[in-house]
């Protein structure tokens, strides 16, 4: 597991980041690519808004260590060792079991689905312009 910087993740910044990978546009995005650096800056960008100060970097080394994690901890519970555990399994299992369930309804653009903060930044945006 890579340290990031040096500086290591709060809860809030991994709650931060998690709920920003909950969103159903960036998983879908994910899902289908292995050159992912856009996907990571929009997440950092994202993540700067709630005042946590990551670059895209340090945003994906986060991703992918939280997914490994969970893949170890879900396949030791699968083989019957409840008792390997990690912080924010939940979370990570209802964003990846149902991506992996949710796989061929990709037509999920639907904006009631998103947090309602970032429905007004984009309304801002909209406006600006």
């Amino acid at each position: 597991v890579a340290n990031e910087g040096g500086k290591h993740w709060t809860v809030n910044e991994v709650r931060a980041l998690i709920r920003i990978w909950s969103d159903k546009n960036i998983q879908q995005q994910l899902e289908g690519t292995v050159r992912n650096k856009r996907i990571f800056e929009q997440v950092a960008a994202r993540l700067q808004k709630f005042g946590i100060d990551r670059d895209w970097k340090q945003c994906r080394t986060k991703y992918k260590n939280l997914k490994h994690e969970y893949k170890s901890v879900k396949s030791a519970q699968d083989s019957g060792g409840t008792s390997k555990s990690m912080k924010f399994f939940h979370e990570l299992d209802a964003i990846l079991r149902h991506s992996t369930m949710e796989h061929a309804s990709k037509s999920d653009n639907d904006e009631s689905e998103r947090p309602p903060e970032w429905r007004q930044a984009k309304s801002e945006k909209d406006s600006i312009g």
